[in-house]
C-alpha cells in the first residue's frame, strides 16, 4: 500500500458563475483557501462537486485545472467512477494522463451489478491507471453495499489501495486497504481505529478544527462532539446544497447549483 494521500481531504464543490458555467477562477481561489485552512488533499468532481451534471469536457477541465494549480503539499484525487464501465475506464485513463495522484471510483450505481459484475468492473478500471484507486462504498446513493470481506477481495486487484467508507455500519480496518471516513461524522471513529483520515465536506467551513481532530487525539472526542450542530446543518438537505449555502454566507466562491439540485430555501 502506498503512503497516505492526506488526512483532511476535501471533496471540493464546483463553483458556478451567474450564467451557470464553471467558475474557474473561483475554483482556484477556493482550492487555495482550503489548502490554507487544513486541507491536505482534494477530491475533484465527486458527488459534492456535482459531477453528475458536468460535461466530460468540464469534468476533465476541472481535474486539469486542479493539477496545474495544485497547492503545495496537497494531493489531487480525481472522481472518475461511473455505472458504465467503459465510461469509468475512459475517465480513469484521462484523469491519469492529466496528472491526478489517485482515482476515486464509486461502486456502479442504479444498475446495481451483482458481485461478479462488480469484480469485472474493477478488473477493467485497474487496467486504466498506474495510480492508486480509492474504492467508494456509499450504499445510500448507489443501492449496493460492499461488505468488508468483499472489500478485502477487491483489495487483491492491482492499484486498489484505499476505501472511502460511507456506510457507518461497516466501519473497520480492511486488510490491504487504507481507510478513509466517507462521512464527516465518522472522522473521529475512523482515526481511533487507525484509519488515515477522511474525505470530507465540513472541511470547507471548519477545516482547521478538523485538522485538530487528526493532530490532537487527546481533544478528538471533545472537538467531534462540538461539531454536532455543524454536521446536522450540512445534512439539512441533499449535499452539496447546504455547503454551497454555507460558503456563500462566508463570502467564498460557490455559486448556484445545477438542476435537479436547487438552492437552499430560507428555512434550510
Amino acid at each position: 500500500m502506498t503512503a497516505s494521500l492526506g488526512s483532511i481531504i476535501t471533496a471540493i464543490v464546483t463553483p458556478f458563475d451567474q450564467q451557470g458555467n464553471v467558475d474557474e477562477a473561483g475554483f482556484v481561489e477556493l482550492l487555495d483557501h482550503l489548502a490554507a485552512n487544513g486541507s491536505d488533499g482534494f477530491v475533484i468532481c465527486g458527488t459534492t462537486g456535482e459531477a453528475a451534471t458536468l460535461s466530460i469536457e468540464e469534468h476533465l477541465g476541472l481535474i486539469e485545472l486542479a493539477v496545474s494549480n495544485r497547492p503545495e503539499g496537497t494531493s489531487i484525487i480525481a472522481g472518475a467512477g461511473s455505472n458504465d464501465t467503459r465510461h469509468a475506464v475512459l475517465m480513469t485513463e484521462r484523469s491519469t494522463e492529466l496528472g491526478a495522484d489517485a482515482i476515486l471510483s464509486v461502486t456502479p450505481y442504479y444498475n446495481r451489478p451483482n458481485r461478479r459484475g462488480i469484480v469485472a468492473h474493477y478488473e477493467e478500471v485497474v487496467k486504466a491507471t498506474d495510480r492508486p484507486i480509492i474504492l467508494y462504498n456509499i450504499p445510500s446513493r448507489t443501492g449496493t453495499n460492499l461488505p468488508n470481506e468483499f472489500l478485502a477481495e477487491l483489495a487483491q486487484l492491482d492499484q486498489i489501495e484505499f476505501v472511502k467508507q460511507a456506510n457507518p455500519d461497516d466501519v473497520a480496518q480492511v486488510d490491504g486497504l487504507g481507510l478513509y471516513a466517507g462521512n464527516d461524522d465518522m472522522l473521529a471513529e475512523v482515526l481511533d481505529l487507525g484509519g488515515l483520515g477522511g474525505i470530507l465536506v465540513a472541511s470547507h467551513v471548519v477545516g482547521p478544527q478538523m485538522r485538530q481532530i487528526v493532530e490532537q487525539p487527546e481533544l478528538r472526542a471533545e472537538i467531534d462532539a462540538s461539531f454536532a450542530e455543524i454536521y446536522a446543518a450540512l445534512g439539512v438537505t441533499t449535499n452539496p446544497i447546504p455547503v454551497k449555502a454555507a460558503l456563500a454566507l462566508l463570502g467564498l466562491p460557490s455559486g448556484s447549483l445545477r438542476l435537479p439540485l436547487v438552492e437552499a430555501s430560507p428555512e434550510e
